[in-house]
């Protein structure tokens, strides 16, 4: 099985895209759960702080238990309903007990996920390259999930994955050397921390949330510090983009929140598969 993947490519892009498919299923999950996770924390450490009796009678989640369930009448999925894309389909975009909609977030986010991993292992190929580039990709679609519905970058993610990237330079197989991943980690972070205060000092108000910071130093341990003029630049110049047109459009005014998290995602990723091929700035990344 190694050497079919290894020798050809049409069979290592369809494995690639039924794994994604599959692991975006799971990144649904992780997307709706762990929110839900961290703000329970959130609540006992409080009540645990102050001495508060717990009154939250809803049952505690995982990432594992329980089952997939429909969030309106709460009956359990049947497995074949469950199949990455297919099962909406099947479903037409309703549960099939109450018939309520269920949401185009999850068949979406499966496709792009087996789609950005058909991708990787075209740019690739089999091997640790791969297995490092899918494991960034999955991560950062989750993040942009998150951030798109809290407007929250889980450090629970953004800091295994930085730590993940400063580990895997080390190897003779990473997308940059461990000087340029450690100086990518500090520089990503310092770059939005010293422009999350000249705004802070300059307005008063908050341009954006540490998260933010996170993410661009895990993207700078990965693909090391010459990628970052490039992801900032193109992060920045989609997010303003969006932003005027959401303006415009009257869906949002200039003091509206508007996750950057999905910008600099976007931006790593391109940068990951295209930024030799980009040399934004004249710096090549």
């Amino acid at each position: 099985m190694i050497e079919l993947l290894q020798s050809n490519p049409g069979v290592l892009a369809g494995a690639a895209a039924l794994l994604g498919l599959c692991v975006g299923s799971f990144l649904n999950v992780v997307a709706h759960r762990l929110p839900m996770m961290m703000e329970r924390e959130f609540g006992d450490a409080c009540r645990e702080q102050f001495g508060v009796p717990e009154a939250d009678e809803n049952p505690r989640v995982s990432l594992t238990s329980p089952p997939s369930t429909c969030p309106h009448c709460h009956s359990r999925i049947a497995a074949r309903h469950n199949l990455p894309v297919i099962g909406w389909l099947m479903l037409r975009g309703r549960c099939a007990n109450c018939q309520a909609a269920i949401s185009v977030q999850y068949p979406v986010v499966e496709a792009v996920t087996g789609l950005l991993s058909v991708v990787c292992a075209w740019r690739f190929g089999f091997g640790m390259e791969l297995a490092a580039s899918l494991i960034l990709v999955w991560a950062l679609i989750v993040l942009t999930v998150i951030d798109l519905k809290t407007l929250y970058l889980p450090d629970n993610i953004t800091l295994p994955l930085l730590w993940l990237g400063r580990l895997f330079s080390l190897s003779n197989h990473g997308f940059t050397d461990p000087r340029s991943a450690i100086i990518g980690a500090a520089a990503g972070y310092l770059s939005l921390w010293s422009v999350y205060w000249g705004f802070k000092l300059a307005t008063g108000k908050e341009g954006m949330g540490y998260g933010d910071f996170k993410l661009l130093a895990a993207l700078g341990a990965w693909l090391g510090w010459v990628a970052l003029p490039q992801i900032i630049l193109l992060s920045a110049v989609v997010g303003a983009s969006v932003g005027i047109v959401l303006m415009i459009s009257g869906k949002a005014q200039l003091s509206s929140r508007i996750p950057f998290g999905p910008y600099l995602a976007g931006a790593g990723w391109i940068a990951l598969i295209w930024g030799e091929r980009l040399p934004l700035l004249g710096i090549p990344a």
